[in-house]
């Protein structure tokens, strides 16, 4: 069903999911586009791509999918610029970590019988780092991917089609899908994604401010150090946007953490010490 798909955005996502594509049998045209000339010539070298776009709207209008596979906000600004130009021969998709926002707005632009179909999409896949070079064709296989589609939805039957053509293809992908409700997914990923990323990025931040210029900290610092503090190289340009679109959600999740280290704190000599260690045992055994 799917023989032409555009990738906006080559950097760690949008170079995987070509080469995920490839991996699991797709033998249409792909064809990438990504604002900074290297990331689309690292992604065609590759192989995640046959050709690197150099009109991201023309691209996206001989394509039957286009996949955004950048930060939030231009994810949004796409989508507000392929609505005028896409038909309902057209599917528009997207791996953005929250969906509140671009839910949102695809039921404002997409999914009428005249429009193209949109379908918001998130895999629970990544890396501390990003950019093509580190693009994995493995990198979805036994991940969950995220689909908050609107049940509302008037698709066009091409539309409707494609957007079931896409699903097949995640799962080719080696993924395993999986419907929430946007706001069920903006609470959820607040809690076992985001808080784990700010909580590395305050934790490395402050073991910098106290011991970074430590002489003795490779010697030290041993297996702990290094899984607490690996998101914490994570990139500013890729969290501002998610911050900026749950922030709510991610404000509740780290007031709860700031609550728990303070009763923590409360109880580093006092029996409730033990009861939190057996509970957080219990989760790592769920």
């Amino acid at each position: 069903m799917i023989e032409r798909i555009a990738i906006f955005g080559m950097g760690l996502l949008g170079t995987s999911v070509g080469l995920a594509l490839r991996a699991g049998g797709f033998r249409g045209s792909i064809v990438g586009w990504n604002r900074g000339a290297e990331g689309g010539q690292t992604a065609l070298a590759m192989g995640a791509i046959d050709a690197v776009a150099l009109e991201p709207e023309q691209a996206a209008r001989e394509a039957q999918v286009t996949v955004l596979a950048v930060p939030i906000y231009a994810t949004l600004d796409w989508m507000e610029r392929l609505a005028e130009l896409l038909g309902p021969e057209h599917l528009v998709t997207d791996v953005g970590s929250t969906k509140g926002a671009i839910a949102e707005l695809a039921r404002r632009l997409y999914n009428t019988p005249r429009r193209a179909a949109f379908l918001p999409g998130h895999p629970m896949a990544g890396k501390e780092r990003g950019g093509a070079a580190l693009g994995d064709a493995k990198l979805f296989r036994g991940a969950v991917w995220l689909f908050t589609d609107d049940p509302q939805a008037r698709r066009a039957a091409q539309g409707e089609a494609l957007a079931q053509s896409w699903r097949e293809w995640v799962t080719a992908m080696g993924a395993r899908s999986l419907d929430l409700d946007a706001a069920r997914h903006d609470e959820l990923v607040a809690w076992v994604s985001h808080l784990p990323q700010f909580t590395a990025t305050a934790l490395s931040a402050l073991l910098e401010d106290e011991v970074g210029d430590a002489p003795e900290l490779k010697d030290v610092g041993g297996r702990a150090l290094r899984e607490m503090t690996r998101l914490g190289a994570s990139p500013y340009s890729m969290w501002r946007d998610i911050a900026m679109t749950n922030t709510a959600a991610v404000e509740r999740a780290l007031y709860a953490l700031e609550q728990r280290l303070a009763e923590l704190r409360e109880n580093l000599r006092a029996p409730g010490l033990r009861g939190e260690f057996e509970k957080a045992n219990q989760f790592r055994r769920e």
